[in-house]
């Protein structure tokens, strides 16, 4: 019998598809929704589960991304076989992405043991919430948002990409949070460090996902419930970045930075008082 119903699948969907890209932390909420329904939130085939759903956020980024995404890989591979195009941004982004996605993979495959242990811990989650909060916040106090995408650099993407080690080690501080934070830091505008965290997030989760998918399956999570939570997150998802991209577009970030020290301390309290453990 699966670990995780339907119903249950279908929840965690929709909780991945609208978190996964807002910097609100998706693990962090996945974990108190998995804790709340009473499923094993250490259990191996949950963690794995919730990997490879995510896979269905990520779809949601290459559809919603194609053109952008198609540009940047065909001015890569002309670059491979073509002298002059390697002077041209996109191929020197793809490179850049592929690079700044070395960092997690090393620390994910070495820390793994420890990563699905015991920084497992709704703990974890709540703490890093409200830690990750003061970070962001300060992270746009303190960018002067002055440079856009064209303006980004080996070094911003490096930063950016190495940033998300901090939510791979602690759930709730947020991959999203932490390379938008980062990218924040270093002086890029809104928009364009959410698009950054976007590609940057590309081939780790889809990575993450793909290793995760035997546990789900050999473990106790049925083929049907991880079908349809990787549905639904891939629906949830498309419409949770075209928003998330008009927000930026205008707002700060402080409404999110509220929301996760509302989410954590009432995390603490559900903890503190036994109602989640």
């Amino acid at each position: 019998m699966s670990v995780i119903s339907v119903g249950q699948a279908v929840v965690l969907g929709v909780v991945e598809g609208v978190t996964e890209f807002l910097p609100v932390s998706s693990t962090g909420h996945l974990k108190i929704t998995e804790g709340l329904m009473d499923i094993p939130v250490d259990d191996k085939a949950v963690v794995g589960f919730s990997a490879v759903i995510q896979v269905g956020a990520i779809a949601a980024v290459l559809l919603y991304f194609f053109k952008d995404i198609v540009r940047i890989v065909s001015a890569w591979f002309r670059g491979l076989f073509n002298k002059e195009e390697r002077y041209h941004h996109d191929y020197k982004f793809a490179w850049w992405v592929i690079a700044a996605t070395i960092p997690i993979v090393l620390v994910g495959l070495g820390a793994k043991d420890l990563i699905d242990g015991p920084l497992a811990s709704l703990w974890v989650v709540a703490g890093s919430l409200i830690v990750g909060s003061g970070v962001m916040w300060a992270a746009d106090q303190m960018g002067r948002h002055k440079r856009g995408e064209d303006d980004t650099s080996f070094k911003d993407a490096m930063l950016v990409g190495s940033s998300q080690i901090l939510a791979l080690l602690f759930p709730g501080f947020s991959r999203s949070g932490a390379t938008m934070s980062t990218a924040l830091i270093l002086d890029l505008d809104r928009v364009a460090a959410t698009r950054l965290s976007f590609f940057l997030g590309i081939p780790a989760l889809t990575g993450a996902g793909l290793y995760e998918l035997k546990d789900a399956l050999g473990t106790g999570v049925g083929a049907a419930p991880l079908a349809v939570g990787t549905i639904v997150s891939f629906v949830v998802a498309y419409a949770s970045i075209a928003w998330l991209l008009k927000f930026v577009a205008k707002h700060s970030f402080n409404a999110f930075v509220i929301y996760r020290i509302v989410v954590g301390v009432a995390l603490l309290g559900l903890l503190g008082t036994g109602v989640l453990s």
